[in-house]
């Protein structure tokens, strides 16, 4: 009893103190965790499952903290979507877009692996009194935290066609995944490579726009390999392959550095095949199976990102 009084004499004098100062909130806590004995883990996580509040606050790195933060925050959103209660463009009076960002400097600055999807789906499942149909309102999160991803991603000086570039494949809710590959994506255009290729790829898209446009067909699809009759579309033909197979490769294991020198790699081919290859050729089979070596430049792009989202 005589412990017990003593626990719940801290706890007073904690909320008098954070009442009189709410800027020690979470401070106090851990200092009164740690007087009474607490794991050092936990003590932090009492203080820190509350950052950060805002773009300059720093982020938990204990992973007791991490893992309480982020469920704090998680929780947070679930249940105000799952309520309906979300920010509209003129206001978020429960500061819903700043738990976002919380999450997501916590998954991105601590290098976390985590699938933002799977999360909030098993999080809006448990909500079965509340919520009718968890996989609409999963969507509808995780739209949210995208847009979230592009304002923070923006404020770091990533620009925007690249993201676009890397959003529109869909598919991806790994946050720290997304910006690595953003990242890798902007170094990889700042070289010669690079510049050079979008401007390849833009043109076969191009190209391939307006005849497909033209003839209303798509030319999605593999080519005949027995058609090609130039060397130099017979070696762009190899180089797609290879840069297919490398890219992916690269990805899978997270090596968004090699996938884009792995794209460098069509660069030449690609030069080549526009210097010295008629793609309006005479004959009609001709013109489209290289229509179609066409669309697998842009097939193999799409591995990284969608170089027709990228301006230049």
């Amino acid at each position: 009893l005589a412990a017990r009084a003593a626990v719940l004499a801290k706890a007073d004098l904690q909320t008098e103190v954070v009442g009189e100062f709410p800027e020690l909130q979470g401070a106090m806590g851990r200092k009164y965790a740690l007087l009474q004995g607490e794991n050092p883990s936990v003590a932090a996580a009492i203080e820190e499952h509350y950052k950060p509040q805002g773009p300059s606050d720093r982020v938990p790195t204990d992973p007791v903290s991490v893992a309480v933060a982020l469920a704090d925050k998680l929780d947070t959103l679930v249940g105000f979507w799952a309520i309906d209660e979300k920010p509209t463009g003129s206001g978020d009076p429960y500061q819903l877009r700043r738990a976002a960002l919380g999450v997501i400097r916590i998954v991105v600055e601590n290098d976390l692996r985590l699938s933002i999807g799977k999360v909030t789906r098993e999080a809006l499942a448990q909500q079965k009194n509340t919520v009718s149909s968890p996989l609409g309102l999963c969507d509808d999160l995780l739209s949210f935290f995208a847009d979230r991803l592009k304002v923070y991603l923006k404020d770091k000086g990533a620009r925007h066609d690249l993201i676009d570039a890397v959003f529109s494949l869909g598919g991806q809710d790994d946050l720290a995944l997304i910006v690595k590959r953003v990242e890798a994506l902007g170094a990889f255009l700042t070289t010669d490579d690079g510049t050079n290729l979008l401007a390849g790829v833009k043109r076969a898209s191009n190209i391939l726009s307006i005849e497909e446009k033209k003839d209303k067909t798509s030319y999605a699809g593999t080519y005949d390999l027995k058609l090609l009759k130039e060397k130099e579309e017979l070696a762009l033909a190899a180089a797609i392959e290879s840069v297919k197979q490398d890219t992916v490769a690269a990805i899978n294991v997270e090596n968004f550095k090699s996938a884009m020198n792995a794209l460098a790699e069509l660069r030449a081919p690609v030069d080549a095949f526009f210097d010295k290859v008629t793609v309006n050729d005479a004959d009609p089979t001709l013109l489209e199976n290289r229509l179609r070596l066409l669309s697998e430049i842009r097939a193999a792009t799409l591995t990284v990102a969608d170089f027709s989202k990228i301006a230049g």
